[in-house]
């Protein structure tokens, strides 16, 4: 009897992990199709130079909350065997609160001021949350993103723009469809200088068209990422950069991040960027 007993749940855990398995591969399931309907369309599908060694992101805490973004970005490409960390300079300058103005980026271009042995190939832009929120707002943040773009060019970098996620609710200025405001913008400004346009934002709505219940944001604050959504950000940052897919990459924060939790987050970021730049 107790023979029996055993066998059941053994076979009953093995149909539970094999549904788990099943119910995040992209390919059989049609919950994780991304609805990609309504979604601006990105001049530039991939960067030109390939798996980049030296990268440095600009912006606030958006992207320092949660052992910042560069972190792990970096941390994930070296578990996904692309460069070996001797060789790799990521470096985050923020300033809690700023908008992309805010930033010296003639300092921050000069490798020596950061400690670096060359000067950055990659240049990720971080706006301000509230960039898309009022018509001034957008001409500076159109009008910043073009001069920054121009002078990290003639440093011999490319220029990336890092769109931000949505507020939610608590947040004093949480409204439904603010993520299509936040979209055109970078989606605008990217075509308009030739950047790379990482979605960030877009894979957050998707997650949560998903998973309503998932803790992506601060639920103190309805703005700020919580670990949940600084890895999804961090997945999408890496989809994005290096074209290649972030799903059954072994880095999980050194434990912080549950297996069934990372594996959904990586298929979101994966899916995102996948339709959002129409990469096969």
């Amino acid at each position: 009897m107790h023979k029996v007993t055993i066998i059941l749940i053994i076979v009953g855990v093995q149909f539970l992990v094999a549904s788990c398995a099943r119910s995040f591969d992209k390919t059989t399931n049609p919950e994780l199709a991304v609805d990609s309907s309504d979604w601006p369309q990105p001049k530039v599908k991939r960067l030109q130079l390939e798996n980049p060694t030296h990268i440095l992101f600009v912006g606030n805490s958006y992207l320092y909350y949660g052992d910042s973004v560069h972190n792990h970005v970096r941390r994930i490409a070296i578990a996904a065997g692309i460069h070996d960390s001797s060789e790799m300079s990521y470096k985050s300058a923020t300033i809690g609160g700023a908008a992309i103005f805010d930033h010296n980026i003639d300092h921050l271009l000069n490798p020596e001021n950061l400690r670096v042995d060359k000067p950055f190939e990659v240049v990720i832009l971080q706006g301000g949350s509230a960039a898309p929120l009022s018509e001034k707002r957008r001409e500076r943040f159109m009008q910043t993103t073009k001069d920054f773009a121009a002078k990290i060019k003639l440093a011999g970098g490319e220029t990336v723009l890092y769109m931000t996620h949505s507020y939610v609710e608590p947040h004093a200025r949480y409204r439904p469809g603010m993520i299509k405001d936040i979209a055109s913008l970078y989606v605008a400004a990217g075509n308009k200088i030739d950047a790379l346009v990482i979605p960030v934002g877009l894979a957050f709505e998707e997650a949560y068209r998903l998973r309503p219940n998932l803790q992506l944001h601060k639920s103190f604050d309805g703005s700020h990422p919580d670990l949940a959504g600084t890895y999804l950000a961090s997945a999408t940052v890496f989809a994005s950069i290096y074209g290649i897919s972030p799903v059954g990459n072994s880095y999980d924060y050194y434990g912080a991040i549950d297996p069934q939790t990372m594996l959904f987050l990586q298929t979101i970021a994966q899916n995102t960027v996948a339709k959002f730049y129409g990469r096969n």
